[in-house]
């Protein structure tokens, strides 16, 4: 019964503001995906505030989309979701399509470093990157430093990384500069810009 509950809780995702508000999001059921939670992501729009409507969005490790689509909901010009699981990509497009948002997104299947490093090849700027790699794996730094090798961040862009609070690395990463953090429990959001 307990077991049915957790799995019925798995599609309670929703979006939170703007012109989609109120739509309910699946999450991929039977994955290690770690949706990020509605307290934490109402957080986050609450500190990035008006979402321009020229934005660029890169959601990396994307699960089930559901920061994409909150960027778009808010206004955001397109958004590129990209993750490697298959269970996943068929949620994400499945989210865009109940959301009616496919005509400005792009949903790439990719190992996520390999999609950056492709990415950085198209020449294209985004003016924020979200990234919420599975914990305790190592991924954070490795896919900043190829974020920063890559050169898809806008001048004026943010990194927001999604990450196990206590994390230890640098705040100041190449031309990458920390420049706040939030905690949430056990998970935390880094805020990282480039050095002026």
């Amino acid at each position: 019964m307990i077991k049915y509950i957790l799995e019925q809780r798995r599609d309670l995702l929703r979006v939170i503001s703007g012109m989609k508000k109120g739509y309910r999001l699946q999450a991929p059921r039977g994955q290690k995906t770690r949706p990020t939670k509605d307290r934490i992501k109402e957080s986050l729009f609450n500190i990035l505030g008006n979402i321009s409507t020229e934005s660029l969005i890169l959601d990396l490790y994307a699960g089930s989309g559901s920061i994409g689509i909150e960027f778009l909901s808010r206004g955001a010009r397109q958004a590129y979701f990209v993750d490697k699981s298959n269970p996943c990509i068929k949620v994400i497009k499945q989210n865009l399509n109940h959301t009616k948002l496919e005509s400005s997104s792009k949903v790439i299947k990719s190992d996520s470093i390999r999609a950056v490093q492709l990415l950085g090849k198209e020449n294209i700027k985004f003016n924020y990157i979200f990234m919420d790699p599975p914990f305790e794996q190592g991924l954070v730094i490795n896919t900043l430093v190829t974020i920063l090798e890559a050169g898809i961040l806008d001048e004026s862009g943010l990194i927001i990384v999604e990450h196990e609070k206590g994390l230890s690395f640098d705040g100041t990463l190449g031309h990458f500069k920390r420049v706040d953090i939030r905690n949430y429990g056990n998970e935390s959001l880094s805020f990282y810009t480039q050095k002026q």
